[in-house]
């Protein structure tokens, strides 16, 4: 079986020293090339400094706090992965942060093996999208009314303004496109996009949904394309036209 980790290059911001350390003990064991920012100063530094296949950050963190990294990266147009690690006390800093553009997310204390599997999870998505891109040609596009998504440049077009969305919010909308009309529950969307089910993280389904609609939508509380179906769950409106 191939070693999704392998050869990977990941940022772990985290000020415990013995997270930090066993974290990146278990990851190095896998091939992963890791980095660990100790405090939020170095977080900053190293995540705007260079690309990252994957960034392990934590929110509570001396100077700059988790949230204000996460923010500052998708500020910055930078789309990488981003696996916040928080305290059971603090479901109010989580939320925030994947509203603000984190892709998942791992309450503390955690096992490292799940941590590991969810790692795997993010960079497995990446990959399998990237594979798929370059199996696509250059025309292949989906319309919607006045969207545009473009597989292959994974871009996204509304009337004649881009729309910036992070790796895991165009996966998302993608997954919609693909099949309008379709209704996903919360559960089959962790499964098809983020890779793995678990009971407990549908913030992280609707925390992405709630970003999409702010970022498409004329108005987010009426949406047009990625509407709710009570009781169930989600689909993209049916009356897309794949061109």
């Amino acid at each position: 079986m191939t070693n999704i980790l392998k050869n990977k290059n990941i940022l772990v911001v985290e000020d415990e020293q013995e997270i930090a350390e066993l974290v990146k003990m278990h990851l190095r064991d896998f091939g992963v090339n890791v980095k660990v920012a100790p405090n939020g100063n170095c977080g900053m530094e190293y995540a705007l400094k260079r690309r990252w296949d994957l960034i392990v950050l934590d929110i509570q963190l001396p100077g700059p706090s988790g949230l204000d990294i996460c923010r500052n990266l998708r500020e910055e147009q930078n789309n990488v992965p981003i696996l916040l690690l928080t305290s059971r006390s603090s479901e109010t800093d989580m939320v925030v942060g994947l509203e603000i553009g984190a892709d998942d997310y791992m309450a503390k204390p955690f096992g490292i093996l799940a941590l590991i599997a969810r790692t795997k999870a993010l960079l497995r998505r990446v990959d399998s999208f990237a594979a798929v891109e370059s199996e696509t040609s250059l025309s292949s596009r989906i319309n919607i009314r006045s969207l545009t998504i473009d597989e292959k440049s994974r871009q996204v077009q509304l009337g004649d303004r881009k729309v910036d969305l992070t790796a895991k919010e165009f996966d998302l909308l993608l997954h919609f496109a693909k099949k309008p009309g379709q209704v996903f529950r919360r559960a089959e969307l962790l499964d098809s996009v983020w890779g793995y089910g678990h009971e407990g993280y549908e913030h992280t389904v609707n925390s992405h949904i709630n970003r999409l609609r702010t970022k498409l939508e004329r108005d987010p509380a009426n949406p047009e394309y990625v509407v709710t179906v009570w009781g169930v769950g989600y689909k993209m409106n049916h009356d897309a036209a794949r061109v």
